[in-house]
């Protein structure tokens, strides 16, 4: 906020004041007001009724909101920031609060529902002071020229703004909607809203930080927790030491503890090869001596019975056993 930018702030903020006090107090304002009003400027100029019915749709919130959106969600998809979309919506916020507050505050008529030639008309339950069509026209479009990025787009854009807000203004009092002293207020309150921008900037950069970090947040890949290792491991020991009480009876309670052990710690190094020939190893491990082994044709078969094959002795010779017979 510069030294010359507060210190039209500070000037509108006094004007914005004087309007007030001035309705307020039933002043020349108020006679302004009514003279204009019983004129009826749009039975003086019946022509350009149609043209200016159409106008002032730049001056309501819906219409002028989406396309200066759109303007904005371009330029701050081209610059990869989302300070412009950013920057209208708190000045939409802004102007919604602090002009919403005034008119149902003051609640005062406009011309169609006067009620008694001369008077305020405050506190009546209206909403038309000041004028939100005016407001609305110098924020939205104003919008434009402050977040113009070269001198020459700012200027054009700040003139463009000026006629607008200006014209919109004036076609409301053409149209007996509006007081000309809601006008000068809406043109003020406007132009607050404009002014004060610069002191929400360090909220719009906190959150364009915060919607960033949420982008990154959800365009990281979900990956599932690695399985713990230890708890995994002591179970396996609980049940080896359960096996161990079981099995101890039998001879083979210290074999099982430690098969638990490698079979549920993965990182625990491989038994050694218990060594052959009957030794015992490096741990102590019995085993049994080597056998003999014997080929198979030297094997004899064994059967519940017996051996199948008879005794040599009994076995009488092939020829022995035949019967030989003559003619008879």
């Amino acid at each position: 906020m510069t030294r010359a930018r507060l210190w039209l702030f500070g000037s509108t903020a006094a004007v914005y004041a004087a309007i007030v006090i001035g309705v307020l107090t039933t002043s020349w304002l108020v006679r302004l007001d009514w003279q204009l009003m019983l004129f009826s400027p749009y039975k003086q100029w019946p022509g350009v009724h149609a043209f200016l019915d159409y106008f002032v749709v730049l001056g309501q919130r819906g219409p002028t909101a989406l396309a200066v959106l759109c303007w904005l969600g371009y330029c701050a998809w081209r610059g990869r920031t989302l300070r412009p979309v950013l920057v209208l919506g708190a000045a939409l916020l802004l102007l919604n609060i602090t002009v919403g507050a005034a008119k149902l505050g003051m609640g005062r008529l406009g011309p169609h529902y006067a009620t008694e030639i001369g008077s305020n008309e405050m506190w009546l339950g209206g909403d038309i002071f000041p004028s939100g069509h005016t407001a609305n026209a110098v924020v939205t479009w104003g919008v434009l020229a402050y977040m113009a990025t070269t001198p020459l787009a700012r200027r054009v854009a700040s003139v463009i703004s000026a006629v607008v807000s200006l014209g919109v203004g004036l076609t409301t009092v053409y149209l007996g909607t509006h007081w000309i002293s809601d006008v000068l207020l809406g043109w003020a309150a406007g132009l607050l809203v404009l002014l004060a921008l610069p002191w929400f900037e360090p909220w719009t950069a906190r959150a364009e930080a915060a919607a960033r970090a949420l982008a990154r947040r959800l365009r990281q890949p979900r990956t599932a927790p690695a399985p713990l290792a230890q708890p995994v491991a002591a179970r396996v020991a609980i049940i080896s030491q359960r096996a161990g009480a079981a099995l101890a009876p039998h001879g083979f309670g210290d074999a099982v503890p430690e098969m638990a052990g490698v079979l549920g710690t993965a990182a625990r190094p491989a038994a050694p090869v218990p060594p052959a020939h009957g030794r015992e190893g490096a741990e102590g491990w019995p085993h049994h001596p080597a056998r003999p082994h014997t080929t198979r044709h030297e094997r004899t078969p064994v059967t519940p019975a017996g051996s199948r094959r008879p005794p040599v002795g009994d076995r009488a010779p092939r020829a022995q056993t035949r019967t030989t017979s003559g003619p008879s």
